[in-house]
C-alpha cells in the first residue's frame, strides 16, 4: 500500500475529524491497546475499534466524522492520508 501524507499529525486525545479526512492512518504510540471510537457530526456513535499499542491502521470515515481514542493522551496519532494498492 502507498501512502500520501495530507496534512500534520494530530493527537485522538479529543474528538477530531483530522482535518476533515475521508482515511485517516492511526498509530497507537501508548502503552496498551485503545479504543478509537468513530462518531457523526452530532457525536452520534457510529462504530469503534481496539488498535493494540505499536499498531497502525488505515481508517476510511465520512469527512465530517470524528476520531476519538480512549486513552493515551498524545500518544495516539491520527494523519489524513490518500492511498492506493
Amino acid at each position: 500500500m502507498l501512502i500520501k501524507v495530507l496534512a500534520a499529525e494530530v493527537a485522538l486525545n479529543s474528538a477530531t475529524n483530522v482535518g476533515n479526512a475521508t482515511v485517516v492512518r492511526v498509530y497507537n504510540g501508548h502503552s496498551a491497546a485503545v479504543v478509537i471510537t468513530r462518531t457523526d457530526a452530532s457525536d452520534s456513535t457510529i462504530g469503534s475499534l481496539t488498535v493494540v499499542n505499536g499498531e497502525t491502521v488505515v481508517l476510511e470515515k465520512e469527512p465530517t466524522d470524528k476520531l476519538v481514542a480512549s486513552a493515551g493522551g498524545t500518544d495516539v496519532k491520527g494523519v489524513k492520508v490518500a492511498f492506493r494498492n
